[in-house]
């Protein structure tokens, strides 16, 4: 097997092995997030992987869509990665590992069951917090054109005739 080195001159074995897997299938290592069963990674600079983490965590279980994977969340989120929003995040997941401690979980990413973590959203939901988060993803996942085919959104259709002739009623998932 051919081993390739990364330019800090360590393999992609060891890079994997110098980090943790957690919630559904992230891996959190020194400075990076990655999809453990896909190909992406980003790294943070002013939020810790962790924290980075569990916005991603956050946000799959605010907008659910199994059809979409786990790097359109962190694109979504990748906004918080500022020095303006580090107090923020921290804060905001400090409340949400709390609240999974309240629960008899060692933090919000060890909630293993999608429900018991909505319902730990809902105990937050009129939170500044959660409604920043909320809020933010409206715009940063469903404006990416790169989702809209996983739900059979052409885009606009304005510039193209409107939607009367073309395909008004074809959508198959309404």
């Amino acid at each position: 097997m051919k081993k390739i080195i990364t330019s800090k001159g360590i393999s992609r074995r060891d890079l994997l092995k110098g980090c943790i897997t957690v919630g559904a299938g992230l891996a959190v290592g020194a400075g990076f997030v990655a999809g453990s069963t896909a190909v992406w990674a980003m790294e943070t600079k002013h939020v810790t992987p962790n924290e980075m983490a569990t916005l991603i965590q956050m946000s799959r279980d605010i907008y659910p869509h199994d059809n979409i994977g786990d790097q359109y969340y962190a694109a979504a989120v990748k906004g918080f990665d500022s020095a303006e929003s580090k107090d923020r995040v921290e804060a905001g997941v400090a409340a949400l590992d709390a609240a999974a401690q309240g629960n008899g979980f060692a933090n919000y990413l060890s909630v293993p069951w999608e429900a018991d973590r909505a319902n730990i959203l809902r105990g937050m939901e009129q939170s500044a917090f959660f409604q920043t988060m909320r809020g933010n993803l409206v715009t940063g996942l469903y404006n990416n054109k790169e989702v809209w085919p996983f739900f059979g959104y052409e885009g606009e259709s304005y510039s193209k005739g409107g939607y009367i002739n073309r395909g008004f009623d074809d959508i198959t998932w309404v």
